[in-house]
């Protein structure tokens, strides 16, 4: 074999944060000798992995074609050398999760994961869509939960479980008092919502189809539980998941409304790499994932 395992470690840490000194910190390495290794790898075959532009580097075409075959290779010898070690290959797993799936789905289900496999050390990044998509797509993540849709050439959707949303208001609007909303209703009052890049404010944009550009947004906001709270003081209408706002109809605190002409479901998805072996923590993460 014409390459090492710590060559490949070092393209593929330098392709994440774009400089040699980064990468060479990240590994535990001198920048000399990171340097060296990345430099006698593209000796070898005789390519350029990486177009050089002043300090950063960029990778190259062929940098970008062999960059997830690296990152494959390189999962499944960590998976190697955990079965090796005795650790059944679960020593590390990088879980992304949108908000609505972060707040109310993810924690348990990584709770859960670290209990069936004990010397583990799980992390969890929750944001938007957007931004889990760009975290996938930079190798930064080994799986994500996502609520939005996306179409990017390097990363798949694979359907997980059904949410829906729920219009809401305070119990003291006059909306509470009415059976179902028209469309009329729906024009006439401030809506607080999600922000453009989240899977919720995907669904919702695309649940009132025909009628959005009709309606008042009065705040856009980030996070859910700002979004619950400004509706239960009276300052518009929302629109979240039903996972979000189960506690809060408990409480008697908002009111779910109902839109029988609105189609608010939704499907929250899966989101790996293309052309990426599974290591064994992220098979075991989906199937408990699916088991719940």
């Amino acid at each position: 074999m014409r390459y090492s395992l710590r060559q490949l470690e070092v393209f593929v840490e330098v392709a994440r944060t774009d400089s040699v000194s980064r990468a060479a910190a990240a590994l535990g390495m001198s920048q000399s000798a990171a340097s060296g290794a990345l430099l006698e790898l593209e000796r070898q075959f005789d390519v350029r992995l990486f177009e050089r532009a002043g300090k950063r580097l960029r990778l190259s075409a062929l940098g970008q074609s062999v960059r997830p075959r690296a990152e494959a290779l390189l999962e499944l010898a960590r998976d190697l050398e955990g079965a090796l070690q005795d650790r059944q290959a679960v020593s590390r797993l990088r879980v992304g999760a949108t908000l609505t799936i972060g707040n109310y789905l993810a924690v348990p289900l990584l709770a859960r994961f670290r209990r069936e496999n004990p010397g583990s050390d799980p992390t969890l990044v929750i944001a938007n869509t957007e931004e889990i998509a760009r975290q996938m797509a930079n190798f930064e993540l080994d799986v994500a939960l996502i609520e939005g849709e996306i179409a990017h050439p390097d990363l798949e959707l694979t359907p997980w479980r059904e949410d829906e949303l729920v219009v809401f208001c305070s119990t003291s609007d006059r909306l509470a008092r009415k059976r179902t909303l028209t469309d009329d209703d729906l024009r006439r009052v401030p809506w607080i919502v999600r922000e453009q890049g989240s899977g919720t404010r995907q669904a919702f944009d695309r649940a009132m189809h025909g009628l959005l550009s009709e309606l008042r947004i009065a705040l856009t906001l980030q996070q859910t539980e700002a979004i619950k709270s400004a509706v239960e003081a009276g300052l518009g209408v929302g629109c979240l998941s039903r996972l979000a706002l189960g506690d809060a109809f408990k409480r008697g605190t908002l009111h779910a409304c109902r839109v029988p002409q609105r189609d608010f479901r939704r499907q929250f998805f899966f989101l790996l790499r293309k052309q990426k072996a599974h290591s064994a923590a992220v098979d075991r993460w989906l199937a408990i994932c699916r088991s719940t």
